[in-house]
């Protein structure tokens, strides 16, 4: 049986988890690991996550598949650095934002490269982050599909199938738009509701009277800011507009509150309400 050998550049949530998912096919995997973080890449080791741990990109030019799930603008720098591929080396950034990253990749490697974004995560990072079934039923974009090849769209489309993901397909640009609103601004507001909560509140006031409700908005508080700085400034003109949207709204809000027009209130959360009846 033939031995597929994956680059996996970065080894936290996603590249880990994902070593999980390809484990439990049927075909048999070599996974090489590139980790900044030595720490990471012991443990990713100790995990079974990686068979084997090298220090450049260089070593995993042999790889037929390279995954890149590190911050967004380290997908750039690793991008702009790789250099001559082969043709049948097929590489896919896992990064949140697209646009920038899809026009920054290099001409001469373009045609290898699968820009892609899974819609799933969590707010942990590292290895010990990486768990199983992450991706199963989730859906991941492929964005910018016409810049490829034909060979490498084939592998990613064949192998997020096999783990179980729903394959959306569209432009970049248009991506960005709608990350902006529905994943990257509710992390703005997650870090804000925390911030504000805990400039008002004694932290034992939180701990007693913290429910569900917060925790439950509050939870994505606790992602990476370096990550979430990247994607920021990536994305910063579809967050703005996102931001400023929500802005609005919290605003007719304040409105209807300092007006007392309650039947008002309750008309604009029952318009809310419907959003459920498409998730």
């Amino acid at each position: 049986m033939s031995i597929t050998k994956v680059g996996l550049v970065g080894l936290g949530l996603m590249g880990g988890s994902l070593s999980i998912a390809l484990k439990k096919l049927p075909k048999t995997y070599y996974f090489l690991g590139l980790d900044h973080n030595t720490k990471h890449c012991n443990q990713a080791l100790e995990l079974g996550l990686v068979d084997e741990v090298v220090s450049s990109l260089e070593m995993l030019k042999e790889c037929d598949i390279i995954f890149l799930s590190i911050p967004v603008d380290g997908i750039i720098s690793v991008a702009q650095n790789l250099g001559t591929l082969p043709p049948q080396c097929t590489v896919i950034d896992l990064g949140s934002t697209k646009e920038k990253i899809s026009a920054s990749i290099p001409s001469e490697i373009r045609q290898n490269f699968v820009t892609a974004h899974p819609m799933t995560g969590t707010e942990k990072f590292g290895p010990h982050a990486a768990i199983d079934n992450l991706y199963k039923d989730k859906v991941v974009v492929l964005c910018d599909l016409e810049k490829s090849g034909k060979h490498q769209v084939e592998v990613a489309k064949s192998l997020f199938d096999a783990i179980g993901m729903q394959i959306v397909c569209m432009d970049a640009a248009e991506h960005d738009r709608h990350a902006a609103f529905i994943s990257h601004m509710p992390h703005a507001l997650s870090y804000a509701l925390a911030n504000s909560v805990m400039q008002q509140e004694a932290s034992k006031s939180i701990i007693a009277l913290a429910g569900g409700g917060f925790k439950d908005m509050s939870r994505i508080a606790k992602s990476s800011p370096k990550m979430w700085e990247d994607i920021f400034r990536q994305n910063k003109t579809n967050v703005l507009k996102a931001i400023h949207s929500f802005q609005a709204e919290l605003k007719k809000c304040e409105k209807m509150v300092e007006n007392e027009d309650w039947s008002a209130l309750n008309e604009w959360m029952s318009d809310a309400n419907k959003l459920h009846d498409i998730l």
